[in-house]
């Protein structure tokens, strides 16, 4: 074949084989050498591989052709298309609704357990001012906190709302900020609910408000309807509640501080917060004042001349007196959380859900019960105390919470002397020490968790520890910890103590070394288990003499679980809560099993020779209306004697009382010494002579605690030490000691000092009793021994 002759075939898309001895294989084509291709086969190879090559390249341009950027595009502008055709027909189906904000405001019924009327929360708190009677620096003040664009704004945040959008379909609750005009929109024409449909009313109706309302009468209407807290709504119940005078009369300072309060009424009530919230607060007020400064509403020099304006005590409701206002209180704030649990509001919008809206509450509280609470209060302490001829008497105030171990319901309540006098609730304040009544937990966690002396025994109600006043604390390496506590009176009770024995005389060194040995991390666990709040504690030595914040209400719930065999119990004061006929569903007061029914039945075992051969021997195993009951119990009494406690149970009711020392002026801790004309207040005085005339006036009569134990008191026979001729000089912190499972003897067989007796009256008296009570001696800061923290 000639070339003219190949070029015409190669044209046609064939292409002649090559003769056989001309095609012979090469390595590199991947053909052994001598192997010949058969005529055609070359051709017939290429032709096959360009349709792989071209079938593969039709499929991956297949893939590029479904998903090219032109569709891409014209699918996100269809989308968007499509969402603002679904807006524009929302906007013009939607119309702005009347206000009615005020006229949904219902009051708030409160009832007795059996259902008899206790109290009615009354009308709303609110009074319209126009806006030119508010001062205009106190206006900015709100501009400057809440919405610095709103004069020049459409009145919507579109940024805002679209990540409210999303936290609201993601569960998240309110996140995100919106304008003044769409919060005004919220609170007058809609409600609190976190739903999209009421997110997306809230955008709509706000840009139609902005379009045809002025920036003033919407600014107007929004500080008339916001809520302030204190059960006050609109600036001029706010400026009457927080500072006595009228809008028209409010500072720049002042107004700064309601503007600020809007971000979380609760939490920044001056009156109520917490530290953390008075920080958080203040830093809210600098932050509206520099963005004044920042829009030029205000003078830098006014501005750093300010300080910050601490508001006035709240004032109580009418009908709330006596004991009423803090029965209110305390339901509103545990439906509250419930709410925030539930619905994943946040805690201003579940006060403002709560405040004044129809409720209807059914409370625990028991009308014999509580009527008893507060007799024994006023004939065991507060006839004792004269204001007039001692001043510290007036320092003194007196918190109690009577809880149904077996129910969970908050029998009774003592907050103070009366709600109109007193604001703050003493049944559930946690800014001061719970003391030695803390001591029982520590046991708990060391028989919880098996825990065992440094010698390797143990731990349960006859084992040994050493009962030397100020003995340094060390580590399971022997290093002294740095801790050295000191007993009541710095009284030493030898080397040689039971665990049993140290818990009837309130030793401090033998459970701060127990804290040690068990280790306050498990120590600290066992308390949140039992029900208190231990927050962000350091697992610190100090702790163990309970120097950290519990209230009345929290440690009547830990014994209440001690009682209740290691299940669980959390105090609540609500039966049931309903609104338009629709009940919300409480969370159950009986929990789960925490710690093993043999460690907490055990712990009441110990607890009851605190009574009967312990600090509350005379106040409580002595009173002759005590009728044969079973009691278990711990006294307390904090370094400086700011507070003294007793809680203690019977098998059907468990009652915490404290006595705190508040300046009647400043309201800080302050101490009680010489009150009543005592050396000082301890807890087997006044806390367990009121805790006796209450429990013994309406406690059933089961005298008998159903223990699955073989330790402690209840179980054993008592037993009180004998003087020893010489006590060896050795420490010996588990000499003698047994297992729990094995049975001790009932006389030890060490040899102790004379353990420290009074005489006392067998008949209860007003008068501190004899029996030495204990203190707990803390270092200069108790929350920090070492200085780490």
């Amino acid at each position: 074949m000639g070339r003219a002759e190949e070029r015409r075939a190669r044209q046609r898309g064939g292409r002649r084989a090559a003769p056989p001895t001309r095609s012979s294989g090469t390595p590199s084509e991947g053909i052994a050498p001598g192997e010949g291709i058969a005529p055609g086969g070359r051709a017939a190879a290429r032709k096959a591989a360009a349709r792989g090559k071209k079938g593969a390249k039709k499929g991956k341009s297949g893939i590029r052709r479904l998903f090219t950027w032109k569709k891409i595009l014209g699918a996100f502008l269809g989308f968007c298309l499509l969402g603002i055709g679904a807006f524009i027909v929302m906007y013009m189906m939607i119309d702005v609704p009347k206000g009615n904000a005020a006229a949904q405001k219902q009051s708030n019924i409160y009832k007795y357990s059996d259902g008899s009327p206790m109290a009615r929360e009354g009308d709303t708190n609110r009074e319209i001012v126009d806006l030119s009677e508010v001062p205009k620096p106190v206006q900015h003040t709100f501009v400057a906190a809440e919405n610095k664009t709103f004069y020049t704004d459409s009145g919507v945040d579109l940024k805002g709302t679209a990540r409210g959008l999303l936290n609201t379909l993601s569960g998240k609750g309110k996140q995100g900020g919106s304008t003044i005009t769409q919060q005004y929109v919220k609170n007058f024409y809609l409600d609190q609910d976190q739903t999209v449909t009421r997110k997306l009313k809230e955008l709509v109706i706000s840009l139609k408000v902005d379009r045809t309302t002025s920036k003033d009468k919407i600014l107007a209407g929004y500080i008339n309807t916001s809520y302030y807290g204190r059960g006050a709504y609109g600036i001029q119940a706010a400026a009457q509640d927080y500072y006595r005078v009228d809008a028209k009369d409010l500072n720049v300072q002042q107004g700064a501080y309601l503007a600020a309060l809007l971000q979380a009424p609760s939490q920044y009530d001056w009156a109520a917060a917490t530290p953390t919230g008075k920080k958080l607060v203040q830093a809210r007020w600098n932050y509206v004042l520099d963005n004044m400064v920042g829009q030029g509403w205000l003078n830098k020099a006014k501005r750093d001349a300010m300080t910050f304006p601490v508001p006035k005590e709240p004032k109580a409701a009418p009908g709330l007196e006596g004991q009423k206002g803090y029965f209110v209180k305390l339901a509103k704030q545990q439906l509250e959380k419930q709410l925030i649990k539930q619905e994943g509001i946040t805690q201003d919008e579940a006060e403002a859900r709560v405040e004044n809206s129809g409720w209807t509450f059914t409370l625990n509280i028991d009308k014999k019960k509580q009527a008893q609470l507060e007799k024994s209060v006023k004939t065991q302490l507060i006839s004792q105390l004269d204001p007039k001829k001692r001043s510290v008497d007036k320092n003194v105030q007196a918190g109690a919470a009577s809880v149904d171990p077996n129910t969970g319901k908050i029998v009774a309540l003592y907050g103070g002397e009366d709600y109109t006098k007193h604001f703050f609730n003493n049944a559930n304040r946690t800014d001061y020490q719970p003391a030695s009544t803390f001591k029982p937990v520590i046991l708990a966690a060391a028989l919880e968790n098996a825990s065992e002396t440094q010698g390797g025994k143990a731990i349960g109600a006859n084992t040994i520890y050493d009962g030397t006043s100020k003995r340094q604390v060390v580590d399971s390496n022997g290093n002294k910890v740095g801790f050295a506590p000191e007993n009541e009176d710095d009284q030493d009770y030898g080397k040689q103590v039971t665990v049993q024995t140290a818990m009837d005389k309130s030793i401090n060194s033998v459970f701060a070394q127990m804290g040690v040995d068990v280790g306050m991390d498990k120590v600290l666990e066992t308390a949140t288990k039992l029900g208190m709040d231990t927050g962000k504690l350091k697992a610190l030595p100090a702790y163990t003499l309970g120097t950290m914040g519990a209230s009345p209400i929290q440690m009547a719930g830990v014994y209440a679980t001690l009682d209740n065999h290691g299940k669980q119990v959390t105090p609540t004061i609500i039966k049931s809560a309903e609104q338009g006929g629709t009940e919300i569903q409480m969370p159950d007061p009986i929990g789960e099993q925490v710690i093993s029914r043999e460690a907490a039945d055990t712990v009441t075992s110990v607890l009851t020779g605190v009574v009967d051969d312990g600090t509350a021997k005379v106040s409580v195993a002595q009173n002759p209306a005590r009728d044969g009951r079973k009691v278990a119990g711990k006294t307390g009494t904090s370094d400086d004697n700011l507070s003294a406690w007793f809680t203690g149970y019977t098998p059907d009711l468990v009652t915490s009382v404290g006595l705190f020392g508040e300046d009647y002026k400043t309201h800080a801790q302050s101490k009680m010494y010489k009150t009543a004309g005592l050396p000082r207040v301890n807890g087997g005085g006044f806390p367990a002579q009121i805790w006796a005339a209450y429990t013994f006036g309406v406690a059933g009569r089961n005298t008998k605690f159903d223990l699955d134990t073989d330790q402690g008191a209840a179980v054993q026979p008592s037993w009180t030490p004998t003087p020893s001729a010489t006590v060896s000089d050795t420490p010996s912190p588990s000499a003698t000691t047994k297992k729990p499972s094995e049975t001790p003897s009932p006389t030890p067989t060490t040899s102790a000092p004379v353990t420290p007796t009074t005489s006392a009256p067998v008949t209860p008296t007003t008068s501190a009793p004899a029996t030495p009570d204990e203190s707990t001696t803390s270092p200069a800061n108790p929350f920090d021994p070492n200085g780490d923290q």
